[in-house]
C-alpha cells in the first residue's frame, strides 16, 4: 500500500512534533517517499536533521523557500508532487491560517499549491483548543472536503493539563494515511449505514471455560476503519477482541461499538441494528456448536465430563440472508483451508450473500490473528477477484471497492 507512495508532511510547533518522528520513520521503512516541511517554530522542538534522517531525504524549512527545483518554486513543486499532506501537529495558529488562505511561510504555500486530501491532527492546550474561536475555526475547515482529521483526543497533555487537545498517536494517523492514499480522499460511503461483526465469539461450559476460535478480531477493526475512513456510519458488534491493545481502542473512535461475548448475543444485537443497515459484513468467528449444558458455577477439575454433550449454534449469516431486503448487501467470510473457493461458493449460496471473502487461513501470515490477509472475493454473479497478500486495512478497502460494483437491485 505504501511502497512509492508520495507523502508530505507538515510540523508546526508544539511539543507534539516528536511524535511524527515515529510516523516517518515507519513510512519510510514501507517504502514511501516521504517529504518534511517545518516550520520555524516547530525546529525549536526537532530539527530539521532529525526528519532529513528519518526520512532518508533533506527535510525543508523558510529558508528553502525560494529554493528551485527543476527551475520551478519549491512550494509549487511539493504541492504537485504529494498524494497526500499530513499535518502534525496542528497548531491553533496555523488552522487560523488555513481557514482564511495564508501562505506566509514555505508549508501554508504548500498547502494552497496542492490539491491532494489534507489529514489534520492538532494539538493544543486544553484551554486552547475550547476556546470559540479555535472551534469555530476548526468546524469551518471540517467544512471543506479535502480536509480529513483525526483527533485530537483527550488525556494528560505536556503542560500536566488533563483533557482535550493531545494529538493523535501514530498507530491512529498511519492507518487513517493509508485509506486516503487508496481513495484519494474521496468519501464514497457518505450516507451508507454499515454493520459489522468481528472476533470470534465464546461459548461457555461454565464462567471460566469456553469453546472458542482463534479469530482475534483484527480483520472487523480494519473493515470498521475502513468504512469509517470512507464516510460512512459504522456499527461495530464485536465479540472479545484479543492482542489489539491500544490500537484497537483508537480504531473504535467514530464507531458505535456493541460488545458481545456468544454467538446468541451478537445474534441479537445484529438482528436489533439490521434494519437500519444497508451493508451488513460477517467477518466475525460465529461458534458453530456450543456445550448443550452451562453450569454457572466453576466446575471442579474432577468434574469436568469426558464426553462434552454440544448444541447446535443459530446461523446468523443464513438468517440475515433470509431477512435482508433488497437495498441491503450481505457479505461475507469463509476462513478455509485447501480449496477455498469451492466451499465459499456454497457458503454464498446457501445463505443468499452478494459477496464473500474467501480466506486461506492455511497460509503464512493470512487469517486468524495476522496484521496482513489474502483471499479470493467472490459475488453471487461468478465473478471473482483474487487479492493477493496485503494489510487487513487494505484488505477491507478492497472489498469495499468489489462491494461497491455490486449490481444493483
Amino acid at each position: 500500500m505504501l511502497q512509492g507512495k508520495r507523502v508530505l508532511i507538515g510540523i508546526s510547533g508544539g511539543i507534539a512534533a516528536y511524535k511524527i518522528c515515529e510516523v516517518v520513520s515507519n513510512l519510510a521503512k514501507a517504502g514511501a517517499e516521504v517529504r518534511v516541511i517545518l516550520t520555524q517554530s516547530a525546529q525549536a522542538f526537532v530539527t530539521p536533521l532529525t526528519f532529513a534522517t528519518l526520512s532518508r531525504h533533506p527535510a525543508y524549512t523558510d529558508q528553502d523557500f525560494w529554493q528551485s527545483v527543476h527551475g520551478r518554486p519549491l512550494h509549487i513543486e511539493l504541492g504537485e508532487w504529494a498524494e497526500v499532506l499530513l499535518l502534525a501537529p496542528l497548531t491553533a495558529n496555523t488552522l487560523a491560517k488555513l481557514v482564511y488562505g495564508l501562505a506566509d511561510n514555505l508549508m501554508t504555500s504548500t498547502v494552497l499549491a496542492s490539491t491532494c486530501p489534507v489529514l489534520l491532527a492538532p494539538a493544543m492546550n486544553t484551554d486552547m483548543w475550547e476556546q470559540q474561536a479555535v472551534q469555530r475555526n476548526w468546524q469551518q475547515l471540517q467544512a471543506d472536503s479535502r480536509y480529513h482529521t483525526v483527533g485530537p483526543g483527550a488525556g494528560i497533555l505536556a503542560c500536566d493539563r488533563v483533557g482535550a487537545g493531545r494529538m493523535a498517536e501514530p498507530e491512529e494517523i498511519l492507518p487513517h494515511l493509508l485509506s486516503l492514499l487508496h481513495t484519494r480522499g474521496q468519501r464514497d460511503l457518505a450516507g451508507r449505514q454499515i454493520l459489522i461483526s468481528a472476533g470470534g465469539t465464546r461459548e461457555h461450559l461454565d464462567p471460566v471455560r469456553f469453546i472458542g476460535n482463534p479469530s482475534t478480531g483484527k480483520m472487523g477493526l480494519a473493515l470498521a476503519q475502513a468504512a469509517l475512513h470512507r464516510g460512512a456510519a459504522v456499527t461495530l458488534v464485536h465479540a472479545p477482541l484479543i492482542g489489539v491493545g491500544a490500537n484497537g481502542c483508537s480504531l473504535l473512535k467514530g464507531v458505535r461499538s456493541l460488545p458481545v461475548i456468544s454467538a446468541e448475543e451478537m445474534r441479537q444485537a445484529l438482528l436489533e441494528c439490521l434494519p437500519n443497515a444497508d451493508w451488513i459484513v460477517m467477518s466475525a468467528a460465529v461458534a458453530d456448536v456450543k456445550p448443550a449444558e452451562y453450569h454457572a458455577e466453576k466446575l471442579p477439575k474432577r468434574s469436568l465430563p469426558t464426553t462434552l454433550p454440544l448444541a447446535s449454534v443459530p446461523d446468523i449469516a443464513a438468517e440475515i440472508g433470509t431477512l435482508k431486503q433488497p437495498h441491503q448487501r450481505l457479505i461475507g467470510f469463509a476462513a478455509q483451508t485447501g480449496d477455498i473457493v469451492t466451499p465459499a461458493l456454497d457458503k454464498l449460496r446457501r445463505k443468499k450473500l452478494d459477496a464473500i471473502a474467501a480466506n486461506p487461513v492455511d497460509q503464512p501470515d493470512s487469517g486468524f490473528g495476522t496484521d496482513t490477509n489474502q483471499a479470493v472475493l467472490l459475488d453471487a454473479h461468478g465473478r471473482q477477484v483474487p487479492v493477493p497478500q496485503c494489510s487487513k486495512l487494505e484488505m477491507a478497502h478492497r472489498l469495499f471497492d468489489f462491494v461497491q460494483t455490486l449490481p444493483s437491485g
